[in-house]
């Protein structure tokens, strides 16, 4: 009897080895593809990742098919993706909010950026425009530091919300410049900037693509770009590097994960994949209509790399500024 079971748990595990070289072997990917958008439909986040998922279509032979999982600041997508088996048929877009920021600004968030996922490839990052109402005694950067410090508190900036890149961008700045000013939040952008235009507010941090049309239309006056160089769409706004604010520089990005011990060779084919389509022209024309900057070279481990050093920024940025969702 013992001579039997001793032949059957060979035989069973033969077959699971067997098994397993069959799983290894097999074609990837064999079927659709789940990338998780933690955010709602219809914003540059949201349509940036399905413009992705139908890129990616032809290099993979199978299609990614985009879930909308929002709630608490992109948390609550991202926590699913991390529970998902790790098979390579589920990715998530992450954000310098999903994976940094709100790990400070949230009590609790029931994932961890760097143990809970492989790292894939970077999409893209936008910087912010420092836009000012036009009505205003400063005029520059410099002078509007000087009035700042002059006036401490007394100048108002909106944001998007309190927590967002268009609040903790302000923050920092803050920080760097030695300023203190008053923090109004608004519930998006459009009504903050709706009271900037109208003289309510003095100066507000905002992303390319929403403000640079009203800064043509001289509705609103931009100061600087939080960026390490100047934006091909606005070549004459000097970047905060410029007046020796090189802390100050910020962008939101967005970059696309798997769940951890996903198979190396899965997350490089992801990879690959996702660097075709970056240069494909409708993503070109993609990051051009948001004024966003190609993350062409973030990938694998430098991206890994890249989200620790961010973690670190964004929660000591969180910490001073004294910000929280909970």
């Amino acid at each position: 009897m013992r001579n039997i079971l001793k032949k059957l748990s060979v035989l069973t595990l033969g077959s699971l080895a067997f098994g397993a070289v069959l799983a290894a072997d097999a074609p990837w990917p064999d079927h659709p593809i789940k990338l998780i958008v933690p955010f709602t439909a219809g914003g540059v986040t949201d349509n940036t990742s399905r413009l992705l998922a139908k890129l990616l279509e032809p290099h993979l032979g199978q299609p990614v098919i985009v879930e909308n999982r929002p709630g608490a600041g992109g948390s609550i997508g991202v926590e699913a993706a991390a529970r998902q088996a790790p098979d390579g048929y589920t990715m998530v877009y992450g954000t310098q909010g999903t994976q940094g920021a709100n790990l400070a600004l949230y009590k609790k968030v029931g994932y961890d950026p760097v143990a809970d996922f492989a790292p894939v490839h970077g999409i893209s990052e936008s910087p912010l425009v420092l836009v000012i109402n036009p009505n205003r005694p400063f005029k520059s950067v410099p002078e509007l530091i000087a009035y700042a410090k002059a006036n401490p508190g007394k100048l108002n900036y909106g944001s998007a919300g309190a927590g967002t890149g268009t609040h903790l961008t302000a923050e920092m700045f803050q920080v760097v410049t030695g300023t203190k000013m008053t923090h109004v939040a608004y519930k998006g952008s459009s009504p903050a900037l709706t009271d900037l235009m109208a003289g309510s507010i003095d100066l507000m941090f905002d992303y390319p693509a929403i403000v640079l049309p009203l800064v043509s239309g001289k509705k609103l006056t931009a100061l600087a770009v939080t960026a390490k160089k100047r934006l091909t769409s606005a070549p004459d706004v000097p970047v905060v590097g410029e007046f020796g604010l090189a802390g100050a520089e910020s962008s939101s990005w967005g970059a696309v994960f798997m769940p951890a011990k996903t198979p190396p060779a899965i997350v490089k084919k992801m990879a690959d994949a996702i660097e075709k389509a970056m240069v494909e022209p409708e993503m070109v024309q993609n990051n051009q209509k948001y004024g966003s900057i190609p993350m062409t070279d973030m990938r694998d481990q430098k991206l890994g790399e890249f989200v620790k050093t961010e973690m670190v920024r964004w929660r000591d940025l969180v910490k001073t500024s004294g910000a929280s969702l909970d």
